[in-house]
Order: structure tokens, then C-alpha cells, then sequence
């Protein structure tokens, strides 16, 4: 499954560098070039992982991890050093980062730690949503009912687990593929142009302006994204 991460760096080239790397792995790669910026963005915003330089403009990474922690934020962080002496790693674990990686590194050793990072918190964290509000949009999945602006909306059962689905990886981007082995559990007769038509349903039944949707958006030639 395709993740959101957040990556706070400030050397360009290992910006890109990194950004096209995880972007081939079908991660959604956002990117914040000091410590101020990337400590907002972690803090409001829905990561599945953040990778932290520790020598950044503004605030450390040092810093910024201890705030995330200080605020209750539990999202994976991984953070990047140049630096080789033990006691850095350890102040890094210490403030609560889950693990590091010194610079120079090997692209193959940051995939495997970042896959293992989002296995754990994957394992650890399972999204499973009884209740959800979103614009103008109640839903309870327990009860299978679904309101906007207090009417009630009829959604079939397969719009529902779809939408479900969709809600409980918010912020991250969902593969076609990934919802006909979920969602559809590769039934013969499903392809993913059934996935487009039932999302074309929801945007028209729940969103207020179905052409530009504010809440399910549409990743060309990847999946679907839900924000809330």
C-alpha cells in the first residue's frame, strides 16, 4: 500500500534524489526544506512516515522530533544524519525518532527502513473507523447510515466499504489494484473501471461540486486519495 511521507530535507539534490526514489515505490512524497516548516506541516497534516534531517535551517531535526512527541503526535519518524558518532543515533531514538539512517546510505537500505517503518506502524495502528465526519458528510459505518447536511443519503454496500476503505487511508493514495484485492477481492467479473464508476457514485451523492471534488480526489494513473 502506498504511503504519505513527509520529508524534511535541505540539500536538493538529496531532496530529489530521495523524492523520485520513494516515488517509484508508489509513495506520496511531500517535501519541507527547514526545521519550522517541516515541524507545522508533520504537525497538522496526515503522514504516514517522516524522514528528518538532523541539521536543518531554522530548528534542528533534533528539536522538531522532540516537539512531534511533546504534541502527541505518534507518526514513524526516521531521521537522517551525517554524523557517525553512537551518541547522535541515541539522542535521536531517545526523543522518540523509531530509527535513523547516516548519510551516505545506500537507496536499497532507505526502502527496506522505510518499509519496515510503515509495516510496523501498520501492524501497531490499524485504522478502523466506526464514525467519520468530513465537510458537510455524517457516516456510521456500524449502523451502515450516511448523512449530508442531516438528510439521509443511500449508499449500496460496495460505495460503503469503498468509502470505508477510503477514509480509514486517508491522506494516502490508494492503488487501483490495491481496492479490487480489499474491496473487490478480485472477483472475475470486476475491472478497475467498476472502481471508477463507484466512485464517480459517492463524489455524486456526497460531494457538493462532483467535478471538482474536495474530498475524493482522483491520482492519474494511480488510484484515489481521500482527504477529509
Amino acid at each position: 500500500m502506498s504511503s504519505r511521507i513527509l520529508l524534511v530535507e535541505d540539500e536538493p539534490g538529496l531532496v530529489l534524489t530521495m523524492s523520485d526514489l520513494l516515488g517509484t515505490e508508489g509513495h506520496e512524497v511531500e517535501t519541507a526544506t527547514d526545521g519550522p516548516t517541516g515541524l507545522a506541516r508533520a504537525a497538522r497534516e496526515p503522514f504516514d512516515l517522516v524522514i528528518l534531517d538532523v541539521m536543518l535551517p531554522g530548528k534542528n531535526g533534533f528539536d522538531v522530533c522532540r516537539e512531534l512527541r511533546q504534541q502527541g503526535r505518534d507518526v514513524a519518524v526516521l531521521m537522517l544524519t551525517a554524523k557517525t558518532h553512537v551518541v547522535d543515533r541515541v539522542v535521536g531514538l531517545k526523543l522518540g525518532a523509531d530509527d535513523y539512517l547516516t548519510k551516505p546510505f545506500d537507496p536499497a537500505e532507505l526502502l527496506a527502513r522505510v518499509e519496515a517503518l510503515l509495516r510496523r506502524v501498520r501492524k501497531e495502528h490499524p485504522a478502523t473507523v466506526v464514525r467519520f465526519r468530513f465537510g458537510n458528510v455524517d457516516v456510521d459505518f456500524e449502523k451502515s447510515e450516511v448523512c449530508k447536511e442531516g438528510v439521509p443519503v443511500s449508499l449500496a454496500g460496495k460505495e460503503l466499504q469503498l468509502l470505508r476503505y477510503l477514509i480509514e487511508r486517508r491522506g494516502s493514495v490508494v492503488r487501483r489494484e490495491e481496492l479490487l484485492e480489499n474491496v473487490w477481492e478480485y472477483q472475475s467479473t470486476v475491472s478497475s473501471r467498476t472502481i471508477d464508476v463507484h466512485v464517480a457514485w459517492l463524489r455524486q451523492k456526497l460531494e457538493d461540486n462532483p467535478a471538482t471534488p474536495r474530498h475524493i480526489h482522483t491520482v492519474r494513473g494511480v488510484g484515489y486519495r481521500f482527504s477529509p
